[in-house]
């Protein structure tokens, strides 16, 4: 069962909210993933059917039940360690998620040292490596009968969750620990982060190659190997969002309106499309802003229409057809750049942007596809 942390930049917003709040400790809201019902039932046919050889009838079930909750209790507590050595730190914690697999606490920025971040990384298998020893002592004066069989099997499962995220691979709690340790070395934090996701997927198929020479395969042990097949799947993916993430926040210094701001001309709405056209191209712009009788811009034309508008159409179709009107959100300050421009775009989403000075002279337009070209192959 894995747990950890990621860091949600504050402008962001995080994942969405999904889920619901369940609790609120330390102020901190802990919502639970609606499919975590699902793989909970799972679990508990899972683990009722291995204590049929030591309990009978529909006690099994009971204890089943008894086990997972409080397996996902030790996982909030593993996460709500991450989250109040976070907040010691002064690194503000969104929220704890508790989803099929284990769970994850979001915070909201990054940690300003590398010993900080090892610090809140290793606070969550410090944690389950404390609890699983308090069960193996609870175990030694109870080891019989229900009491003994959850004490156990708790005991076992905060051991196993300890161990595991101290793999040294992102997304894992280890993989953060050992990011810090090669930020420390090399003062790059992105160098940093792409090295631990890398391990964290080389251990992604380190671990499908387990069935393969454990026998699991040949045993036909198919549930083993799901969860195999599943785990390995999570390592991957959130090692690849790691890198996808760093790549992205490096390449934010780039998102500048300025810089990607295109020349316009300014046409009036009854201008047929193959002048306006004819305008841009003589003087080198690429993009069309339609003005009112005051020259005041109103409308920005929609590159994508004109561009399905064959040409022998363009001289009996007035730009103005093709325009968009100027919304207040749709006119930004030429001085937006990294995810200030972002949230200007999210706020408004839009294919064109009128782009002005403090002084609410014309730069130009910002075509939402030049973004892309930014952030291509992130």
């Amino acid at each position: 069962m894995a747990s950890g942390q990621e860091e949600q930049p504050a402008r962001q917003g995080g994942r969405g909210q999904h889920g619901f709040v369940v609790a609120r400790p330390f102020g901190i809201p802990v919502y639970v993933s609606p499919y975590w019902f699902i793989i909970a039932g799972v679990f508990i046919v899972i683990y009722a059917n291995d204590l049929s050889t030591t309990l009978s009838g529909s006690m099994r079930y009971v204890v089943a039940a008894a086990f997972v909750v409080l397996l996902y209790v030790s996982v909030l507590v593993h996460e709500l360690s991450h989250s109040v050595v976070a907040r010691g730190f002064g690194l503000p914690v969104r929220r704890i998620l508790l989803y099929p697999l284990g769970g994850i606490s979001e915070i909201e920025r990054e940690a300003p040292t590398p010993g900080r971040e090892f610090a809140v990384a290793g606070a969550g298998p410090a944690l389950s490596l404390v609890l699983g020893a308090i069960g193996l002592g609870l175990y030694q004066l109870a080891p019989y009968g229900v009491t003994g069989v959850l004490i156990r099997q708790l005991m076992v499962a905060n051991f196993i969750v300890g161990v595991f995220n101290l793999l040294p691979g992102l997304p894992l709690d280890g993989g953060r620990m050992l990011r810090a340790v090669i930020w420390k070395i090399t003062g790059k934090p992105a160098t940093a982060t792409i090295a631990a996701a890398w391990v964290g997927r080389v251990l992604a198929l380190a671990l499908l190659a387990i069935p393969f020479f454990s026998g699991s395969l040949a045993g036909g042990d198919i549930v083993s190997t799901l969860w195999v097949v599943v785990i390995a799947a999570f390592m991957w993916t959130g090692a690849s969002q790691s890198i996808k993430a760093t790549r992205f926040r490096e390449r934010l210094p780039a998102l500048q309106a300025r810089r990607l701001a295109r020349k316009a001309v300014s046409v009036h709405a009854s201008t047929p499309l193959a002048e306006a056209v004819r305008q841009a191209d003589e003087a080198g712009a690429s993009a069309i802003v339609i003005i009112d009788h005051d020259n005041k811009p109103i409308a920005i034309v929609n590159e994508a229409a004109v561009t399905a508008t064959p040409p022998q159409r363009r001289p009996w179709v007035d730009t103005g057809s093709m325009a968009r009107s100027i919304d207040p959100g749709l006119v930004l300050s030429a001085d937006l750049q990294g995810m200030a421009l972002l949230d200007a775009l999210r706020r408004s989403p839009a294919s064109e942007y009128l782009l002005v000075e403090p002084s609410g002279q014309v730069v130009g337009v910002l075509a939402a596809k030049d973004l892309d070209q930014v952030f291509a192959g992130v």
